[in-house]
């Protein structure tokens, strides 16, 4: 495997001292090094752009580099993955040793081959390809940014102020970023939370209520409503509402020992935030791990954590999302900081704590941290999972409908073709020895949709130069299949060329030639259209 490309001499490399003037101008600037970020500014500079990619973290690559370790692929069309992203895990797949991936599995026979994509993978092998590319497409990179204000002009954004006061120009944006910052900055309509089943006559909408009842304590000793429950306050199937899914963090850890990190104990430990998992246990002591965790199998001997969708508790901490769309940069990350200390304290409970079974509690002292991945943060991810923030509400909404029946689109830019999945979004109290968790959605999507151009647009008469391929103008039901780091890289591959073509044919994104745009987009590898896929057999032998 080649040697990691350290940050500091990443520095030297790539980072310009594009920012060391008052202001400087730029063709395209990108705000968010998330993957999706990073695809739209390496398309945007190969199509002869002038780029900026701003990160607001010291990493770029977002969660596919904070502990998401795949594309995925077992619940996609693998074939419907093209493009630069596509290229990015091919290219991948050229940096693991001979035999790598057959010494783990992932949910489908991986029958990995020379030239085949990498659709899992490690955290710091990503990073280094996703510098790799942006070294080589020569994009200028700044990190620990965060933007601050927007100035527009007739409608069209002029330039940006981040929060340390530098001021950048552009001509045209693009917010690949988790929480639309930009976007909503730049006075484009968003929401946040779910639609009802009446807006746009989706049956999966609003609350939902299909998991059991479980019987437990939800008040304390003097009948207060316990941390991470919601009331039942007269919620009913199929409202809306401005609660996301939990969030939580995808960990990396291992058991081999000379790669391992113990988790040690938090310094502000409070056991008794744990009293749910404490009487569930105490109700189920046969439980085991994988009954808590997502434990998903992954090369070089480590395990991928990540919150459970059907558990009854699990890694996602409930409520604890509630204000994070909208939020302020220090109230977010008051809420990540919130979410470490719930996630540390989560796992050194379940090794330590004398009610858990000791089975149970030798089984996850048997997992420590991965010593190779996030090394500057305490082997601790970057980022924490933002399954889901604002999404632009433009003049298009891709609905359910768009998903399961009315799958072609006259204005398609690419496929889309995970299932509909959604964590749960809220524990509901159902009396105070009951409650039921609410919101989750599971439904396997098993042939191709198209995604038209216009969900990266915003409403014409609001903003003219600006595209929007992670918070992009879906409904919370189908945002659910389309929120992923391989969809939302192919997004973003349309957005920079798309970005750069508009300033060739001196235009505005909005008045783009589609056809100009596709025949381009056709030319670097994306397929956008069902009848073009071909053959395939992901589900053959399900």
């Amino acid at each position: 495997m080649q040697k990691r490309i350290i940050f500091c001499s990443l520095l030297s490399c790539i980072l310009l001292s594009c920012l060391s003037q008052e202001k400087e101008s730029f063709d395209v600037v990108v705000y968010g090094g998330t993957p999706g970020g990073v695809i739209s500014a390496v398309a945007a500079s190969r199509n002869g752009a002038k780029v900026l990619l701003i990160e607001q973290t010291n990493h770029v690559g977002g969660l596919s580099t904070s502990g998401i370790n795949t594309a995925e692929s077992e619940h996609m069309i693998n074939k419907a993955i093209t493009g630069i992203a596509l290229e990015f895990y091919v290219r991948m797949g050229e940096k693991f040793p001979d035999g790598y991936f057959e010494t783990f599995f992932n949910g489908r026979t991986l029958n990995f081959k020379k030239g085949d994509p990498a659709f899992f993978f490690e955290s710091h092998v990503a990073e280094e390809m996703y510098n790799e590319m942006l070294e080589e497409a020569g994009v200028n990179v700044t990190f620990g940014k965060y933007v601050d204000s927007v100035s527009k002009k007739a409608g069209t954004i002029d330039q940006i102020i981040l929060t340390d006061g530098t001021t950048v120009n552009g001509e045209i944006f693009i917010d690949a970023s988790y929480e639309g910052d930009l976007m909503a900055r730049s006075g484009v309509t968003y929401t946040y939370g779910r639609e009802g089943r009446s807006k746009y006559n989706e049956s999966y909408a609003g609350i939902r209520f299909m998991d059991d009842t479980i019987s437990a304590r939800t008040v304390d000793h003097s009948g207060k409503i316990l941390p991470y429950f919601s009331k039942d306050s007269g919620l009913k199937a199929g409202e809306g509402d401005d609660r996301v899914m939990n969030y939580n963090f995808r960990l990396s850890t291992t058991k081999v020992d000379s790669n391992k990190v113990e988790i040690q104990r938090p310094v502000d430990y409070n056991p008794s935030q744990f009293s749910l998992l404490r009487d569930f246990l105490k109700s189920y002591p046969e439980t085991k791990l994988n009954k808590l965790i997502g434990i998903y199998d992954r090369g070089s001997g480590k395990f991928e954590f990540n919150n459970k969708q059907d558990a009854i508790i699990s890694l996602g901490l409930f409520g604890g999302n509630r204000e994070y769309p909208d939020a302020d940069y220090d109230k977010r990350q008051e809420i990540y900081d919130n979410h470490k200390s719930y996630t540390l304290g989560f796992l050194y409970f379940l090794g330590h704590d004398g009610s858990v079974p000791e089975n149970l509690r030798q089984e996850m002292r048997s997992f420590g941290f991965s010593k190779d991945e996030f090394v500057d943060n305490d082997h601790f991810p970057y980022y924490l999972y933002i399954r889901e923030a604002r999404r632009m509400v433009g003049d298009f909404v891709l609905t359910q409908h768009d998903i399961l029946d009315d799958r072609s689109k006259e204005d398609a830019v690419m496929l889309g073709s995970h299932w509909i999945d959604s964590h749960h979004v809220q524990r509901v109290q159902v009396s105070d020895s009951t409650f039921t968790n609410e919101g989750r959605i599971w439904h396997k999507v098993t042939e191709p949709y198209e995604i038209p151009y216009g969900v990266l647009l915003p409403k014409k008469d609001e903003v003219t130069n600006l595209l929007v391929p992670v918070c992009s103008s879906l409904s919370h039901v189908a945002f659910c299949s389309y929120r992923l780091e391989s969809t939302w890289m192919q997004m973003g591959h349309v957005a920079g060329t798309a970005a750069a073509l508009s300033l060739k044919k001196k235009t505005t994104p909005a008045e783009l030639e589609i056809d100009i745009l596709r025949e381009q987009l056709a030319k670097e590898g994306v397929i956008y259209k069902i009848g073009n896929l071909g053959d395939y057999d992901d589900y053959d032998n399900e």
